[in-house]
């Protein structure tokens, strides 16, 4: 996933997952089937913050094992205008009738500074909007984990399998209903201090590789925000359970193969709709490895 589009919605991935579900604790899982090579699934984090940066010498051990990487989508050269396009209307509707006139002056307070042209934001769909107010906190760097990741494994000449493309990402959040897409954008512009103090919370429980604590985190947000709650759930049938089952799909002929490193969000590793679960049901043994 691009980065605008992973980072804007990282405290709303996994609102619906309860914690007596499988795959609680870990980030780096080992998968086997007799007469296959093993593979490896690593839940990253969507950040470019320092701490996840440093990655751990299990995850490097996997890595170097492996013959092939495979990964959420990068955002590759070239297709910025591709982007650029589906995050606007073509049918001639406005952001500010959507959203109402106040909202939208706040809109374009955060965004105006980030050299996003007027005639662009006018016609920006509601998601896309909530995706470039998010917050990026100071200090971070340029480069996430999964770019460099992505950097390791091209350095090592591994075959680099995309697990979804841009058009099937982009599809993913134009399916998202626009009225909560409405709901999900307002309610983000008038709490926006708040839920990036979130932010923090969750890369904490991700350095524990505790998924059960990211989970805890989100329901901080429906506990504070009742009202929310159907809009969030919503948000993440989209964005991660049915994202997931497209990540499983894509896996099963290179698992077959084996020694592929998997890196996607650790929020589709967690419960029985995510990816770890539906490996299983492909016949492998999923096993904690850190």
């Amino acid at each position: 996933m691009s980065r605008a589009l992973a980072g804007a919605l990282a405290l709303a991935l996994s609102m619906h997952a309860g914690a007596s579900e499988p795959f609680a604790k870990g980030l780096l899982w080992r998968v086997s089937k007799p007469g296959v090579a093993r593979s490896w699934v690593f839940g990253t984090i969507h950040l470019a913050d320092p701490r996840v940066l440093e990655i751990p010498e299990p995850v490097l051990r996997a890595l170097e094992e492996a013959r092939s990487f495979a990964m959420e989508a990068p955002q590759q050269l070239g297709q910025d205008w591709r982007l650029q396009e589906a995050v606007q209307f073509e049918d001639g509707r406005r952001l500010e009738a959507i959203i109402g006139a106040e909202a939208y002056r706040q809109a374009h307070a955060i965004l105006a500074p980030r050299a996003i042209p007027d005639e662009v934001l006018a016609r920006m769909k509601p998601w896309a909007a909530l995706a470039n107010i998010t917050v990026t906190p100071e200090g971070y760097g340029n480069v996430t984990l999964d770019e460099k990741l992505l950097a390791l494994a091209r350095g090592r000449r591994m075959e680099i399998r995309v697990l979804e493309s841009l058009e099937e990402q982009i599809a993913v959040f134009d399916g998202i209903p626009l009225d909560t897409q409405v709901a999900l954008l307002k309610h983000a512009l008038e709490h926006r201090d708040w839920l990036a103090s979130m932010i923090e919370p969750t890369l904490q429980a991700w350095l524990r590789r505790d998924l059960v604590g990211i989970h805890a985190v989100n329901e901080r947000v429906s506990a504070r925000f009742p009202y929310m709650t159907q809009h969030y759930r919503l948000l993440a049938r989209h964005i991660v359970d049915n994202r997931s089952v497209t990540m499983a799909h894509r896996l099963y002929l290179p698992l077959r193969s084996g020694r592929v490193f998997a890196a996607v969000g650790a929020t589709h590793l967690y419960g029985t709709r995510g990816v770890l679960r539906l490996i299983e049901q492909q016949g492998y043994r999923v096993a904690r490895a850190y």
